[in-house]
């Protein structure tokens, strides 16, 4: 268990690094970013604004990477609790002006330097007069300009907060407080650093994973058997791809859609090239469809009254059983309820996770410099 919401099982190794080293590592430095983990953080934007903001009902979330995935992650995995309708503007799309030009929604426009090239072509066609508001951080750049001329509502992004590490922050919380969901109960660092449990986990699976980079295992291969949760694994892979790539070092997360991809990819994972390690992730889902037994074929009446949850948990059970006799390296997450408690603990084992790997493979987790190199090289061809 890892914590009382998530059961989880961790990769089986040997010998692990000790838990006095990984602690002086990173609880005892101080990372700024973290504060926005905690249920003490100060956001720049204030309740009154989140309900005035609230009486609209439409929102169009328009940003790239980090500024994005994290509320995309929240929105898809909590549906169930949001009455808001949101849109997400995440790349670009030749026939953008077409598809939402009509559309009445209020936009919120994030990007952290407030020039990013997507973000600025995106509002360009998208903007309004009236119903605007930017997260961005509190310098000159395009996006903070527009916003001035346009008389907007501006929200300081903290320039020590990354992108891909900012969903706790106004990034991702403003976006889930106008959806209605409570963004104290997302704050789940302080719980997590003094519970003596998820240490050990987190510990362990830090060391597994170093174990398997060193042994050139370099594919992360999520077999996500829930699908409201494959936006959460979008940002994922963008936060462990972006922070971990560098120096001719870095782990390739693969998200594989399960149990769709037994069909396609799953025979290769069991006896293709072993450069993979694995994570399981399901639900506890209490509703779901059932099988209809009027039409059910009596050869097949192991399938009588089952749900398709039931189904579904059979094959990820099944699919574990056959890893271990394969010995392929796996985790698993199973999540008991869809909440922000849950959610909040996601993101920060991944968070933490992350920043540990960084350390240990001597990389800066919190840096992109040849991204950097395209957006130059595309200004460069534009000008021309």
């Amino acid at each position: 268990m890892l914590t009382s919401n998530i059961n989880f099982k961790n990769f089986r190794i040997g010998k692990i690094k000790s838990i006095k080293n990984f602690r002086n590592e990173i609880w005892f430095k101080k990372i700024k970013f973290f504060e926005s983990l905690k249920p003490n953080y100060k956001y720049s934007y204030s309740k009154n604004q989140i309900r005035k903001i609230k009486k609209n009902k439409n929102f169009r979330l328009i940003g790239m990477g980090g500024s994005t995935l994290g509320t995309e992650a929240i929105y898809q995995f909590l549906i169930h609790k949001i009455k808001k309708k949101f849109v997400f503007i995440n790349n670009l799309n030749p026939k953008l002006k077409n598809n939402e030009k009509k559309i009445k929604a209020t936009n919120i426009i994030i990007s952290k330097s407030g020039n990013t090239l997507e973000t600025i072509v995106n509002s360009n066609l998208l903007i309004n007069q009236r119903k605007n508001i930017f997260i961005t951080e509190n310098k000159k750049s395009y996006l903070k300009n527009l916003a001035t001329d346009l008389k907007a509502e501006i929200v300081d992004h903290k320039n020590y907060i990354g992108g891909r590490y900012s969903v706790l922050s106004e990034v991702g919380m403003l976006p889930a407080e106008i959806m209605g969901l409570n963004e104290k109960k997302f704050k789940r660092l302080n719980y997590l650093i003094n519970n003596q449990n998820f240490l050990n986990e987190l510990i362990k699976n830090v060391s597994a994973i170093l174990k398997f980079v060193k042994e050139k295992k370099f594919n992360s291969i999520i077999l996500n058997y829930d699908n409201k949760s494959e936006n959460l694994f979008k940002w994922y892979q963008q936060l462990v791809a972006e922070s971990l790539g560098k120096k001719s070092k870095g782990i390739l997360p693969i998200i594989s859609t399960m149990p769709r991809d037994n069909h396609s990819l799953l025979q290769l994972y069991l006896d293709g090239p072993k450069n993979n390690f694995f994570t399981f992730f399901s639900t506890q889902n209490s509703k779901s469809d059932k099988i209809n037994n009027k039409f059910l074929h009596k050869t097949h009446n192991y399938l009588r009254n089952k749900s398709f949850s039931k189904i579904i948990y059979a094959q990820k059970s099944a699919t574990e059983k056959v890893f271990y006799k394969k010995k392929l390296p796996f985790r698993s997450f199973e999540v008991k309820r869809r909440n922000e408690e849950v959610l909040g603990e996601l993101f920060c084992f991944f968070i933490l996770e992350t920043i540990l790997l960084g350390r240990a493979l001597k990389v800066n987790p919190f840096d992109q410099p040849s991204v950097e190199l395209i957006k130059k090289e595309t200004k460069k061809i534009l000008f021309n």
